[in-house]
């Protein structure tokens, strides 16, 4: 089998930017849509590199998220819960080291992650239920966040867009 690059993946799924969070993806499904216009569910495949500003801009969800780790290196997922408690998840092929390869965050619950430290790209996928529209996407604040969330200031700082 020949080695995977980010180049590959991002020809091969016709991956595009992702608006404001960062990275890229592209959506590869779409339930139908429902009275209010919603799709029943959507679904992604993302991908994030080790590069400077290449992160997962911290933002939360109404419904809950699925995140699957496909190929790659280990993607670290920091979690801000409503009730004010944090916690890194981590999303890699080592299930049996505590990674995780499916993992669902809730709704409401502040999310944001990058490659692990070392690695050069993960190729993952999100799934929701109800469908994922853009209306739904709330974009993280650092001020904000680190006031709620002061032990993760400084996470939340480098998981933070204008």
């Amino acid at each position: 089998m020949t080695p995977v690059t980010p180049e590959d993946l991002v020809a091969h799924y016709g991956l595009e930017p992702i608006p404001r969070e960062g990275g890229l993806f592209r959506r590869t499904w779409a339930g139908p849509e429902g009275p209010d216009g919603r799709p029943a569910g959507t679904a992604i495949v993302a991908l994030l590199t080790g590069r400077p500003g290449d992160f997962s801009a911290l933002h939360r969800l109404p419904h809950d998220e699925i995140w699957h780790h496909y190929l790659g290196d280990p993607l670290d997922l920091l979690l801000l819960a409503p009730d004010g408690t944090s916690r890194t998840a981590v999303l890699g092929p080592d299930v049996l080291g505590g990674q995780h390869v499916q993992l669902t965050v809730p709704a409401g619950t502040w999310m944001g992650g990058r490659v692990g430290a070392g690695g050069a790209w993960t190729l993952f996928g999100c799934t929701m239920a109800p469908g994922f529209t853009y209306a739904d996407y709330v974009h993280g604040d650092a001020a904000d966040l680190m006031a709620r969330y002061p032990d993760q200031a400084a996470r939340i700082v480098e998981l933070c867009r204008p």
